[in-house]
């Protein structure tokens, strides 16, 4: 057993040491392959190096060459401009020595022509001054002759100048103004003339009352109704009078406000077709005509609008502008009047190159403050121009409504047109009334300012007003002083008077020789 034990641990120890020597013996040649492959890497790599150090000097070679070629080619080309800006240099030099010379041969005939010019100013000295001795000589000579001092000759001769450079400015002014007025009047009875050709609107004349045809006269004690309930009740509901006479199958209306007789007529007539007739069927019908003939005024602003080309409106203008529809005035209706004043402006601006729809909106908006007269305190032209300044119309139409009554200046050229188309439009009988007294007065008034001009001996209005003609005495007032006085006397009368169209003023001067032969 201790044997086996033995040989056991022995061939163990033969094994290890077997082992130990094969594991050494492995190691060794495993070092060896190593030493080698380092041998082996070492030398690629000292190759690679050699390879690579190689192609760098041949780069570096290269780059050389490349930068000495491109430096040489900048240098050409610097070289070149160098050269270039020599050449400019010598050719501005050689330019600069030539002005040089011309300058010096400028100037070298300038002191020639100075030193003859010298010599020119003192011969014409010395002729100035033998002129002035002959003058001195003459003159004294001429006032010897005449009897008179250079001053008393001049003073005449001012006043002769004087005279005669008056009269021919009077003349002139005077043949100035007359063509100038010929060809004005002419131009504008074209201007006018086209305007009215392209525009001719009948007028209707409405008055205070309605007529409404009936069916038959029974209809007549249906409308009265039971101890007349029911023509009170209409009449205070509708504010007219209603008028039952012996005009067969008609009844009359009368109310000085049109609308609430255009409301009355169409309510009315309703209440005849529909047969029933009673207090409250005449309330609940006159309700519903008030709002049609509201619709139709409205209706009828805008039919006009459309017409005229006009935009931007406010409502609330539009709605006082369809109130004149059933407005006259003189027998004129006024929403017709507005727009064919709105049309004969658009035409004259047209005309003349102003703005033709600033014209038409001014001529329709004119007279809208008619349109409140019946409901407000004012005149039509205080209740238009504040209407329309609420609503934002511009400054022209502000102009206009004030201006066409002579309340402001015409601050603009569509001003003048819309108040001309105004007067022409309502230019027709009875247009133009006014009172006996007023007339009269305005008569005084008109002799009276002509009179107080100096020199005036009489005046006379004639032509109902239209002219003034004034006699002048013909030993205070000379014939050069016909043309001022009578545009004076123009000027006063339109700051002092007013009236409408216009006073022609004619001055005259008569001298008269008175002799006997006995």
């Amino acid at each position: 057993m201790d044997n086996m034990i033995l040989v056991a641990a022995l061939a163990a120890a033969a094994g290890l040491l077997i082992g130990w020597l094969g594991e050494r013996s492995r190691l060794r040649r495993a070092r060896a392959g190593a030493e080698h492959e380092a041998a082996r890497i070492r030398d690629a790599a000292e190759q690679d190096a050699s390879r690579i150090r190689k192609q760098a000097e041949l780069e570096g070679r290269e780059a050389v060459v490349r930068n000495r070629e491109e430096w040489e080619r900048e240098e050409g080309r610097r070289r070149e401009e160098i050269e270039r800006a020599e050449a400019r240099l010598d050719e501005r030099r050689a330019n600069l020595d030539r002005k040089y010379d011309a300058l010096e041969q400028k100037e070298g005939l300038l002191d020639e022509r100075e030193t003859s010019i010298a010599e020119r100013l003192a011969a014409v000295r010395e002729t100035e001054e033998r002129v002035h001795l002959r003058e001195q000589e003459a003159l004294a000579r001429l006032e010897s002759l005449a009897g008179l001092s250079a001053e008393e000759a001049r003073a005449e001769l001012f006043q002769s100048l004087e005279d005669e450079v008056r009269a021919e400015a009077a003349n002139t002014l005077r043949q100035v103004r007359e063509d100038t007025k010929r060809d004005a009047e002419r131009e504008a009875k074209n201007i006018v003339g086209q305007a009215i050709q392209r525009m001719a609107g009948d007028h209707t004349a409405e008055s205070v009352v309605s007529v409404v045809s009936l069916p038959s006269e029974e209809m007549k004690g249906r409308i009265i109704g039971r101890e007349g309930r029911n023509i009170r009740s209409f009449e205070q509901v509708t504010g007219v009078d209603v008028i039952i006479d012996d005009t067969p199958e008609a009844v009359i209306l009368s109310a000085f406000d049109p609308i609430r007789r255009e409301v009355a007529r169409v309510a009315l007539e309703k209440l005849v077709a529909d047969g029933r007739i009673h207090p409250g069927r005449i309330e609940e019908l006159v309700e519903r005509s008030q709002k049609e003939v509201d619709e139709s005024m409205v209706r009828a602003a805008e039919e006009v609008l459309y017409d005229l080309g006009i935009h931007g409106v406010a409502p609330e203008v539009v709605r006082v502008l369809g109130r004149l529809k059933f407005r006259t005035s003189y027998g004129q209706n006024q929403l017709l009047h507005s727009r064919e004043v709105a049309l004969l402006a658009g035409h004259m601006a047209l005309e003349i190159g102003a703005d033709q729809a600033m014209a038409r909106r001014m001529g329709l908006l004119h007279d809208v403050g008619k349109g409140l007269t019946h409901e407000h305190e004012g005149t039509h032209v205080e209740l238009g121009y504040n209407l329309c300044k609420r609503y934002g119309e511009p400054d022209q139409v502000l102009n206009a409504i004030r201006a066409h009554h002579d309340e402001e200046p015409h601050h603009y050229p569509e001003t003048f047109l819309v108040t001309a188309a105004d007067a022409i439009s309502g230019a027709r009988p009875g247009a133009r009334r006014e009172m006996f007294e007023t007339y009269v007065k305005r008569l005084e008034k008109l002799e009276e300012i002509a009179q107080g001009f100096d020199g005036v001996e009489r005046c006379f209005a004639i032509q109902a007003g239209r002219e003034i003609r004034v006699m002048v005495d013909p030993e205070k007032a000379r014939d050069d002083d016909m043309a001022n006085l009578s545009e004076t006397i123009a000027r006063t009368l339109e700051d002092e008077l007013q009236y409408p169209g216009q006073i022609k003023v004619v001055v005259v001067r008569e001298t008269r020789a008175v002799d006997f032969a006995r």
